[in-house]
C-alpha cells in the first residue's frame, strides 16, 4: 500500500470590521521595514603589550603579529599584514577593514540573507546584534596560527575607548571581573570612535581572563551616500584616503627571516653573537700566528746554526 504525507500551511492574519454608518479609517500601511545599506570601516594602526608566544633560534621571545577581524554573522574575514618579529609586544599596520551591511535601526539589528543548506534555492533573514569582533594571531609558516587575544564590541552597546595604551586595563570590559561599572557608547549615535581597547583571552573553567594585549582603532558608521563620497581602499589599497594611511612604520628588525639572509645575518645572527664573532676571529689570528711561528721557527733556527759554524 501506499502512504500519502500531507503538507500543512497555516496563515495567520488580521482584521477590523467597522459599522456601515461612519468614517472608515485610512488603512496602515504593514510593509515590512527596509533596512538601511551602512558601511562600517575599522582602521588598525597599532597594537602593544601583546604576549610573546614563539621562541627563536637564538632564544629570544617574539610574535609574527597581525590582526584578523570580522562583523558577527557574515562569512567574510578581513586581516592586516605580518608586523614580523616583534620583540617587544608592538606591532604596527596602519590597515583599514570596510564591512557593507543593513542595518535596521528600530530593532538595532544586522540583516544577513543566507541559504539554509547548500542546495536551497532562495535565501532567508537572519537578524544579528552589530558585534565586531577583533583577533590578534600569531603568524606561523609550518605550524597553525596560534590565537593571542580576543576582542568583541556591540556598536549599539560597546565600552568607552581610552586615549592612551598605558590606562587600558580588563577593567574597561562591561563584563568585568570587579563588577566596575564602565562608560558605554553607541557607534551609530557617535558615528565616529578612536582610542584603545584592551584584548584578552579567556581563563580555564573559574579562571579569569587574562590580559593578553591592546589595540588602538579607529570605528566608523557611514551611509550608502556618505560611503560613496568619501571613498577608501581595504588595506592600503587605492584609493587611500578619508584617511590616507601612511605605511606602517616599524622596526628594521621586523622581517620574514628566509626571504632576507642578509638582514638576518645583520639583525639575528651578528646582534646576538657579535662578541661571540669577534672573540672567534681574535683566537683563529693567535692560532694562526702561533702556527705560522711554529712552522718558521725551526727553518729560522737552523739558518742561525749554520751561520754560526
Amino acid at each position: 500500500y501506499i502512504t500519502h504525507t500531507e503538507a500543512v500551511v497555516s496563515t495567520q492574519s488580521t482584521g477590523d470590521i467597522f459599522p456601515k454608518s461612519g468614517t472608515i479609517p485610512p488603512p496602515i500601511n504593514i510593509t515590512p521595514r527596509a533596512p538601511q545599506d551602512l558601511e562600517l570601516r575599522v582602521i588598525v594602526y597599532n597594537v602593544q603589550e601583546v604576549v610573546l608566544s614563539d621562541t627563536s633560534f637564538t632564544g629570544e621571545k617574539m610574535s609574527d603579529i597581525y590582526v584578523k577581524g570580522w562583523l558577527k554573522g557574515q562569512d567574510k574575514k578581513q586581516k592586516t599584514d605580518v608586523h614580523y618579529r616583534s620583540l617587544n609586544g608592538e606591532g604596527n599596520f596602519n590597515w583599514r577593514y570596510i564591512f557593507p551591511f543593513k542595518y535596521l535601526p528600530a530593532e538595532e539589528v544586522m540583516v544577513i540573507k543566507k541559504k539554509e543548506h547548500f542546495f536551497s534555492l532562495d535565501k532567508h533573514e537572519e537578524k544579528y546584534p552589530v558585534t565586531f569582533v577583533c583577533q590578534i594571531w600569531d603568524n606561523d609558516i609550518f605550524t597553525p596560527d596560534d590565537f593571542l587575544g580576543l576582542l568583541e564590541l556591540n556598536l549599539n552597546f560597546m565600552p568607552k575607548a581610552n586615549k592612551f595604551a598605558k590606562s587600558v586595563s580588563l577593567d574597561d570590559l562591561p563584563d568585568n571581573d570587579k563588577g566596575k561599572p564602565v562608560p558605554m557608547v553607541s557607534l551609530f549615535d557617535q558615528k565616529n570612535v578612536k582610542g584603545w581597547w584592551p584584548m584578552y583571552e579567556e581563563g580555564g573553567p573559574g579562571q579569569p581572563r587574562e590580559l593578553t594585549g591592546k589595540v588602538e582603532m579607529e570605528l566608523e558608521i557611514l551611509s550608502k551616500e556618505d560611503s560613496e563620497a568619501k571613498p577608501a581602499g581595504k588595506g592600503q589599497e587605492e584609493p587611500n584616503e578619508n584617511p590616507h594611511l601612511d605605511p606602517p612604520n616599524r622596526p628594521a628588525t621586523s622581517f620574514l627571516w628566509f626571504t632576507s639572509p642578509w638582514k638576518s645575518l645583520r639583525y639575528i645572527i651578528w646582534n646576538n653573537y657579535k662578541w661571540y664573532i669577534i672573540g672567534g676571529l681574535i683566537l683563529l689570528l693567535i692560532v694562526a700566528m702561533i702556527g705560522l711561528f711554529i712552522y718558521s721557527a725551526p727553518g729560522a733556527l737552523s739558518q742561525k746554526l749554520i751561520a754560526q759554524i
